[in-house]
């Protein structure tokens, strides 16, 4: 067992293979609503990504909230009271203000326990991103990085993660209010397929409208040749929302592009699934083009 344990998200929707054989994070569960009812997503919870991304083709909008600071205390204090420290790799402020809740439960528990170091740290990722880079993190601490350490690494290279995403509909971003309605109702009728990336201060924004799933995916092959730096790693994440189809095709291209490119895969769930709806799909990297 390992002094401290690294917590993060279920925003970072991590898959079983991108942790195999890496020590186990504990998630902490986030909140969403559907059709008024409240729903917790995570270990525990009682939404899967199969119901959410169900509902939403049916037509229903979801919502998120930040995690409330009593969550973070029943998950952090069994482990300060274990004896271990605590690093906590929070979803990007640029989208919540989930670290404020956090940090509000630590300032307690640090009265409590004195003795224990607890750090949270604004990953400025999003969905896969913040997994990979929570995937990294756990592999530094299987290497034998301390957590002051590993605090320091995460904060230096968290801007090398370079997120691309592509949807579907415009539908969930409008009712997120990430684009206007006018642009939404240009973009559903000449079948757009918005790029977009999470920028420098870890918000979710449009870089550019394609027309068509092929060019919208050869648009995110295009950022990854402009910017990956394989000589970090050559891990590279791709993920979906409800769109295995989309996956393959994403797949093909980088494996065809980039042979030498390590791919591991994941699902997007609701949370980030809430603003880009079904059909989302996203290639992560180690890169200089965040």
């Amino acid at each position: 067992m390992f002094d401290y344990q690294i917590f993060t998200d279920a925003t970072s929707d991590i898959s079983r293979e991108m942790t195999f054989g890496l020590p186990q994070p504990e998630i902490i569960p986030m909140p969403v609503e559907i059709k008024g009812k409240a729903y917790s997503y995570g270990p525990n919870g009682n939404l899967s990504i199969r119901d959410f991304y169900r509902m939403q083709r049916e037509g229903f909008f979801a919502t998120t909230s930040q995690i409330n600071p009593i969550v973070y205390q029943q998950h952090f204090e069994p482990c300060l009271r274990e004896g271990r420290d605590i690093l906590y790799l929070c979803l990007s402020s640029g989208l919540t203000k989930s670290i404020e809740s956090a940090e509000h439960c630590v300032n307690e528990l640090r009265e409590k326990y004195p003795d224990r170091q607890i750090l949270c740290i604004d990953t400025l990722c999003a969905s896969a991103g913040e997994g990979f880079l929570v995937c990294e993190a756990l592999r530094k601490q299987a290497e034998g990085f301390s957590l002051l350490d590993l605090a320091n690494w995460v904060t230096e290279h968290r801007m090398q993660v370079c997120h691309w995403f592509t949807v579907d509909i415009f539908d969930h971003l409008l009712h997120g209010g990430r684009v206007s309605s006018t642009a939404a109702s240009i973009g559903s009728l000449f079948r757009i397929k918005p790029l977009l990336h999470v920028n420098e201060i870890g918000k979710l924004v449009v870089s550019e409208k394609l027309r068509g799933r092929d060019r919208a995916i050869q648009a995110q092959l295009a950022r990854m040749e402009a910017g990956w730096m394989p000589e970090i790693s050559n891990l590279v994440a791709i993920g979906h929302g409800d769109c295995p189809e989309g996956l393959k095709q994403l797949e093909e291209g980088i494996l065809n592009q980039f042979p030498e490119a390590n791919l591991i895969h994941t699902e997007i769930g609701p949370v980030i699934g809430a603003h880009t709806g079904p059909g989302m799909l996203v290639v992560i990297y180690w890169g200089n083009n965040r």
